[in-house]
């Protein structure tokens, strides 16, 4: 019998204790049916009205996000003498691993006062990643509750290339069918860890994702700490790391729009960002890796040789360390949260050529310009 790590809730620490926790075979009664999970017709289907229809047009190129000044809801969680009271309504709590990964019932995410939206930064910054289940509420609110919801964290981010749904752009949306065109069919996987527009001057922090449709089986997400990935490197080594800069470029124009089935316009110039490699969080103290592959593209001042050299180890290093990671496996209602800074994700497209959808919305709040782990390290 499998078993997992099912936490009765103590408001002042997650207490492990093991209860037996049978899984259903896949297939039987209790399971999902299609239209819970958003299959059908499409002609039928639920969320229509929030496919990411509304894309940049040719020539409509935006002003570049400005600098804002950014502060931590966690920070004042932390001043609360029980950061965690706004979990003493959980029914179950599950750790998915030590170190990330915190799966949570009966909290309504929509009913939060903001003391307890407060809480749940500071609960996210430490687990990592947090997965809340059965939230009818919070998907029933709609858009303009969606909105609220991530403003309270930060300036919400806006897609540079992808597309919302009327009204919407603060949501950005994304939907894979048949008929969709996967992002990478040269690799021997499709699968790429990396963190959401890290490349902006001041990236997301807490973010919140959640899935109108999703396959019967297939399309879990995976996240990996970057503390812990930092953690498990020699303190020389990591040392080392602290002094260097790194260069990150956003999507760029000219490469998008040469043509090709995945040929899309922006809505703003491509911009290359300096971050550190290492950077501490403004809330924990915690220091972490932050590198992205999808968009991090040298190491300031190294050679492309040497900077590849460093990179391609630490990405492989990210990408092994199993011990460091969580898989989210969806169900309806799921919101999943997850601190931006400090962890890494990657999905898993091994449901391509299914004939079902998977289709969902992030909410993705941006927060503090990277914040360098060696006192005095300058990024410009």
């Amino acid at each position: 019998m499998s078993t997992t790590e099912t936490v009765t809730q103590d408001p002042k620490q997650f207490a492990l204790t093991v209860h037996p926790s049978p899984t259903a075979p896949h297939g039987l009664p209790g399971q999902p049916t299609p239209k819970e999970r958003g299959q059908g017709p499409f002609e039928s289907y639920l969320y229509n009205h929030l496919l990411p229809k509304v894309f940049p047009q040719s020539g409509e190129i935006g002003p570049p996000l400005e600098d804002f000044e950014h502060v931590d809801p966690g920070l004042r969680a932390l001043k609360h003498p029980n950061p965690n009271a706004f979990l003493e309504k959980a029914t179950k709590i599950t750790h998915l691993a030590p170190v990330i990964g915190t799966e949570v019932e009966g909290v309504n995410l929509a009913k939060l006062t903001n003391d307890e939206r407060d809480q749940l930064a500071l609960a996210v910054a430490r687990r990592k990643v947090m997965i809340f289940r059965n939230q009818d509420d919070f998907y029933n609110a709609g858009g303009e509750f969606w909105r609220d919801f991530g403003s309270y964290y930060g300036r919400l981010h806006v897609h540079p290339t992808g597309g919302h749904p009327e009204g919407l752009p603060e949501i950005h949306m994304i939907y894979r069918d048949e008929n969709t065109v996967y992002y990478d069919t040269e690799n021997i996987t499709r699968s790429l860890w990396h963190s959401d527009m890290s490349h902006e001057r001041q990236p997301p922090g807490l973010t919140a994702f959640f899935l109108f449709a999703h396959p019967e089986t297939g399309g879990d997400t995976f996240f990996a700490s970057g503390v812990e990935a930092l953690k498990r490197l020699s303190p020389d080594f990591v040392a080392y790391l602290r002094t260097l800069k790194q260069v990150q470029s956003g999507i760029d124009p000219v490469q998008l729009t040469r043509g090709g089935a995945r040929a899309r316009n922006v809505r703003r110039d491509c911009i290359h960002t300096v971050h550190p490699v290492v950077r501490r969080h403004p809330v924990t103290g915690e220091e972490s890796l932050f590198i992205n592959k999808e968009v991090t593209k040298s190491i300031v001042g190294y050679k492309k040789q040497e900077s590849d050299l460093i990179l391609n180890f630490l990405y492989d290093h990210i990408a092994a360390g199993i011990d460091s990671q969580c898989r989210v496996k969806w169900a309806p209602k799921t919101v999943v949260l997850w601190d931006n800074r400090n962890t890494l994700h990657s999905a898993l497209f091994d449901y391509a050529g299914s004939p079902e959808r998977r289709h969902g919305a992030r909410i993705t709040p941006q927060a503090e310009r990277p914040i360098p782990a060696l006192d005095g390290l300058k990024l410009e």
